[in-house]
């Protein structure tokens, strides 16, 4: 199956966007059919970003990668999907193991964090590992979001090539088996 039909397979259409009504306030932006088609660049865009994003250790991540989306006018169905790599089952290791690789970089010695959603636990233990974190966070994002663009690239190319040559093997097969034709060399 090539790449742009399994994406319409599992994407929801822009329709579905448009007529949400949730998000109708947008009316104008959600009109822009770069956000929604499916061609190597916005495709590759929108994964870059949605893997970007989701290394942004907020809970905002679908909200943002929604306007990165729109600004720079890539696929916004699959940058906001892609974001639910960090979700609430996965966020705890990905988050724990992008602290010990900033850790790491800095030349600091990790520590051993027991997350708790208390005033005190962001006042002593998150303040001790906001730096590690935010550098470890903005080195994968940076990572994952050129790798993920360039898997896109690489993976869009090849279905083109090996699409064209079906095309050239169906056509040479057709000129070689026609009678009376010959096939030009």
């Amino acid at each position: 199956m090539a790449l742009r039909q399994f994406f319409r397979r599992v994407l929801p259409g822009h329709q579905h966007f448009r007529n949400h009504e949730k998000l109708r306030f947008l009316g104008p932006i959600l009109n822009d059919p770069d956000i929604f088609h499916l061609t190597r660049r916005s495709v590759a865009g929108g994964v870059a970003t949605g893997l970007s994003v989701a290394w942004i250790p907020l809970p905002i991540h679908m909200f943002i990668a929604a306007l990165v989306a729109i600004r720079l006018r890539v696929n916004l169905p699959l940058a906001v999907i892609l974001v639910w790599i960090t979700n609430p089952v996965t966020f705890a290791p990905l988050f724990y193991g992008a602290y010990r690789l900033g850790a790491w970089l800095l030349g600091r010695p990790t520590q051993d964090v027991h997350f708790e959603l208390t005033f005190e636990w962001l006042q002593t233990t998150f303040m001790s590992i906001w730096g590690p974190l935010l550098l470890g966070c903005l080195v994968i994002a940076a990572f994952s979001a050129v790798i993920g663009y360039w898997t896109v690239q690489w993976a869009w190319r090849i279905a083109v090539v090996r699409k064209l040559n079906g095309r050239r093997s169906a056509r040479n097969g057709r000129a070689g088996t026609s009678p009376g034709l010959e096939r030009p060399d």
